[in-house]
Parts: C-alpha cells; sequence; structure tokens
C-alpha cells in the first residue's frame, strides 16, 4: 500500500470506519474493565457505538467533500455519544473534525494542529480532570507531535500511536485503582485503536488483533471515571450515570456546570452552539435533570443504575437487525407499548394484550426516536407505554411529550411489574383510566431476580465472589448462591410475607437448566404450600430467573 502523505476526505471516512472496526473488534475485552459486580456492557460498548452514530452520519451526508465530512464526525460523535467515555470521545474527534474541516486537506501540520483542538476539547469537557485516563492517552499523543521536528504526516501518526501506548501502560501509576486492580484505563484502551486507525490508513499498518493475554482480559476489574477515580466503596453513593442532550444558550452552560458540581462527579458538558451532550454520575437523578430545565430543554434523556447495570449488546444488534416481527392486531381504542427481550417474554406479552414491543433493558436502552416509531406503529390513537426498567421510563416519558397520539406512561420498573400492569387492561377503555388502573396493579407485586457476580464485591448478606449466583430486590442484593437455585429460594425466602402473598411467578431465562427450576419449585411445595407457582419461559439473557410474587 503507497504511503499517504496527505489525506482527503474518503481517507477521513476510512479512518473512522476502521476505527469503529477496531473498537467492535476488541469491545468485550474493553468492556470487562469494569469496577461492577453484574455483567455489563460499559466502555467498549459505548465507545463502540460512540463511532457507529459518526459512520452512519457520513454516510448519510456523504464523503465527496472535507467539510462535509468534518461536520458530520462532529455531529455525529455529539448526537451519539454514549456513556462517560463515549462524551469525552466525541469530544477528541469534534476537536480533530474542526481542524480538519478548516483545512483543504490533512498533512503533517495539520494533523498536530488537529490534536492540540482535540487534547483541549477533552480536557475543557471534564470538570475535575484526573490523569491516568484517556485524558493522559490524548495528552501523550499531543505532546509527542509536538516535541518532533518533522512534518511528514506517517511518521507523526506513529509519533502519536506510539505515545499513547506508552502513555496507556503508565496509567496503572497514576490511578492506585487500575494497580490494585492489575489493568490499564479502559478509555484509554479505545483511544489507542484511534491512532491505529490513523496509521492503517496514512501507512498501511495492520488493525491490531484482539489479545486476551492482556492483564485485566480474562477477569473483571476496574475502569477509572476522567472525571473521578473509581474506589473502594462501590457505585452506592452515585449509582446513576444520568446523560442527554441539552439545548441551551452557551452562556448559561458555566452556571449549569456550577450546578451540576454540587450534586455529582464524573461531570462531562460538551457541545456548543446551543446543543450539549452532558454526563454525570449522581445520586439524585431529579436534580440533574432539573438543572437543565432552569436553562433550557434536555431531551434524549437516558439514566443507568450503574449497580443494576446488566444489559447485553446482542439486544441492540437483535432491535437494529429487525429480529423480531410483532403478529399483526386489529385495531383498538388504546393499544400498549412494551420495551422488552427474550421471545418468551415478548409472547406473554403479547398473550396479555401487548400490540407492539421494542427491544431494550438496561445499558442499551432504546432510543427516544424507537419509542416514537413504536408508537406510531401501535393500532389506537391512545398508547400506554411499560417501560419495564426504572433508567427507561425517562426515555418513554420523552417520547410520550413529543407524540402526536395521546400516550401515557406507567413507569414499570421491571418484567414482573408489566406483567401485573397487564391485568387489569382494557383495549377498548381510555388511557387514562387504563394507566391510572395499571400502575395500581403494577405496584402490588414483589419483584426480584438473579443473575452472576462478574467480579468480588461486599454486600449487607456478606462476601460475593465473581461467578457467584446473587439474587436482587429493588433494595438491593439480597441473597448469593453457589447455584442459580441456591440463590433463588434465598431470595424468595427473604421475599415472600406469608400472611400477604398467594401467587409466585417463575419466568425462567436462558441457560437456566431444569433441575435447578425443580429444586425452586419443590422448595415452594414444602416451605410455602399456600402459595401458587406459575412457571413461564421468558427466554430472557443474563437472568436465569425473574419473580413476580403477589
Amino acid at each position: 500500500m503507497q504511503t499517504l502523505e496527505r489525506l482527503a476526505a474518503g481517507d477521513l471516512v476510512a479512518i473512522v470506519t476502521a476505527y469503529r472496526d477496531a473498537l467492535r473488534a476488541h469491545q468485550e475485552i474493553i468492556n470487562r474493565l469494569n469496577v461492577y459486580p453484574v455483567p455489563d456492557g460499559d466502555t467498549g460498548t459505548n465507545m463502540a457505538l460512540t463511532l457507529e452514530s459518526v459512520v452512519a452520519e457520513v454516510a448519510e451526508r456523504g464523503d465527496g467533500d472535507l467539510t462535509v465530512v468534518a461536520k458530520a464526525i462532529s455531529h455525529g460523535s455529539l448526537m451519539g455519544a454514549r456513556g462517560n467515555s463515549g462524551v469525552i470521545l466525541s469530544q477528541i474527534l469534534r476537536g480533530l473534525a474542526s481542524t480538519f474541516g478548516a483545512a483543504g486537506s490533512i498533512d503533517g501540520p495539520v494533523w498536530r494542529d488537529a490534536l492540540s483542538a482535540a487534547r483541549q476539547g477533552a480536557y475543557k469537557a471534564v470538570q475535575h480532570p484526573v490523569e491516568g485516563t484517556i485524558l493522559s492517552v490524548m495528552a501523550a499523543a499531543d505532546d509527542a507531535v509536538h516535541a518532533a521536528a518533522s512534518d511528514d504526516l506517517l511518521e507523526l501518526a506513529d509519533l502519536a500511536r506510539s505515545a499513547s501506548y506508552e502513555a496507556l501502560a503508565r496509567t496503572p501509576e497514576q490511578l492506585p485503582v487500575l494497580a490494585k486492580a492489575g489493568v490499564v484505563d479502559s478509555g484509554g484502551s479505545g483511544l489507542v485503536l484511534l491512532f491505529d486507525a490513523v496509521c492503517h490508513v496514512v501507512g498501511g499498518r495492520p488493525l491490531p488483533e484482539p489479545d486476551t493475554s492482556v492483564p485485566g482480559a480474562a477477569a473483571p476489574a476496574a475502569e477509572s471515571s476522567p472525571d473521578e477515580p473509581a474506589g473502594d466503596d462501590g457505585p452506592d453513593d452515585l449509582r446513576y450515570e444520568v446523560m442527554y442532550l441539552l439545548e441551551a444558550p452557551d452562556a448559561t452552560i458555566d452556571s449549569f456546570r456550577d450546578v451540576w458540581a454540587g450534586i455529582g462527579d464524573s461531570i462531562v458538558v460538551v457541545g456548543g452552539d446551543g446543543l450539549y451532550n452532558c454526563h454525570i454520575h449522581t445520586a439524585d437523578i431529579g436534580a440533574a435533570i432539573e438543572a437543565a430545565l432552569e436553562v433550557g430543554r434536555p431531551r434524549k434523556i437516558r439514566v443507568t443504575d450503574l449497580w443494576e447495570e446488566v444489559e447485553e449488546e446482542r439486544w441492540v444488534r437483535e432491535a437494529a437487525a429487525g429480529t423480531h416481527v410483532d403478529p399483526p392486531v386489529e385495531p383498538v381504542e388504546c393499544a400498549v407499548v412494551a420495551v422488552c427481550t427474550g421471545d418468551g417474554i415478548r409472547r406473554i406479552f403479547h398473550s396479555l394484550g401487548v400490540t407492539t414491543t421494542v427491544t431494550g433493558g438496561q445499558t442499551m436502552n432504546p432510543s427516544t426516536a424507537e419509542l416514537l416509531d413504536a408508537i406510531a406503529k401501535a393500532p389506537a390513537e391512545q398508547v400506554i407505554i411499560l417501560p419495564n426498567n426504572k433508567n427507561i421510563v425517562p426515555v418513554a416519558e420523552a417520547a410520550a411529550a413529543q407524540a402526536s397520539k395521546a400516550v401515557r406512561v406507567v413507569a414499570t420498573r421491571g418484567i414482573p411489574e408489566g406483567f401485573a400492569a397487564l391485568l387489569e387492561y382494557d383495549p377498548e377503555g381510555d388511557v387514562d383510566a387504563n394507566a391510572e388502573l395499571m400502575t395500581i396493579s403494577a405496584g402490588r407485586v414483589v419483584a426480584g431476580e438473579v443473575t452472576t457476580a462478574v467480579r468480588d464485591t461486599e454486600s449487607e448478606v456478606g462476601a460475593v465472589r465473581a461467578g457467584d449466583y446473587i439474587g436482587l430486590s429493588r433494595r438491593g442484593i439480597e441473597a448469593v448462591g453457589a447455584t442459580a437455585s441456591e440463590a433463588a429460594i434465598a431470595l424468595l425466602d427473604r421475599l415472600i410475607d406469608d400472611a400477604h402473598h398467594e401467587i409466585a411467578t417463575l419466568i425462567v431465562g436462558e441457560g437456566a437448566a431444569a433441575a435447578e427450576t425443580r429444586r425452586i419449585t419443590e422448595w415452594m411445595a414444602e416451605h410455602r404450600p399456600e402459595m401458587t407457582a406459575e412457571i413461564h419461559q421468558g427466554g430472557q439473557p443474563l437472568y436465569p430467573y425473574l419473580f413476580s410474587i403477589e
């Protein structure tokens, strides 16, 4: 392959595409740099999805002009950024794009200037920058090219790449939490692939293959935050990640940042010209959103419970590929849209009267646009939304506010609550009457779930080790067991109130063995003989068992 001395629009498209591909290839390794004890799609997935948005925006706008491509990269990264690392990455890409867009082509000196803009943008975005993170990796690449006498594009690209890898290797020396876990920073691990992609396009260098032997790749560890390093206390204090796009005058953003500084950390606010992508870790979701309402209009609100983050990336792939089709239904007076995953759960929802389903869950929440599309497809002018996850409730409410139909949100926080709500659903009833009765019905259930811990942690019921099964309720970890049935039985024993509960519904997910399920039902028959146990095959990933106790 011929070495390029300067880059045109098509070359820039090739770089972001190669970077997207590299992130996809490495995302699972990057994801494992995770501080929480449940399986989740985290830094690698968030960075990859940010680049998916960039590539999609470039494809939509066309790649014939460098200015157009640069604007597409800037806009796509701002609109598609997910998670702390994704937002920081978007600011790095916007810094590069702003320099590239002003140039007729990209040569060595332009590359040098672009790295400075990317560095400045990244540091400016973070309320309290911490070294040993993606910021340090970006700074090292910038310092390396500015110390070089050469203006050769490939030489400068190689210098940036080498310096970024060296800085990544030093991150454990800068953050004790990384040294303790024996890993490097996850965000920085994603950023170095950008410099690999540049060298791939400029000089034909091969993209790196995922190396599962690197420290931290085989077992979960800790990811540091660019705003404040993770500590040993876990996510209990600031357990929610709140993100949204904020339409507000530029002059109000400094005061907005000041308000956020008092309610959380990991604060990242990026953007300009009246549109900002905002990210915070906080214990007060309401205050984080109210701060936006004081200065402008938040939209595309996403709230993630960091402690309960358990989404699997294939849910997103299924949704994007359209692997499920809702069965045809007759028009009704009031329709129901439910967010769920798992073929069995989807069938149960349809049997209870749901007309339209949207694939989604904890981390990879469906977008406002996806919910609006489902509302439009629902065969009624009045629609109830069952988000079935508390993180999706704000997005559902945003979709309801934007819809042209009469839409109400019944704020179900789990699949069992969604099932319970539908017991009071009347397809020929009024939307407000339905919402009221369904909300009351959902509130009657006690919900629980069993999943697998992916790292060691401590809980109120004892030590948790990676590979243990944990029983969760709305209060947190309620039970720990060596098997799924052991954790499930301990959880049921804590949740069931003999005086008030009559029915226990068990929704069986992927990986649940028939023998495990039989142990649970046998325990119910022996220890709770007055209760009725109902078994349904849900097919949900990651959770072998979901419970609804009524």
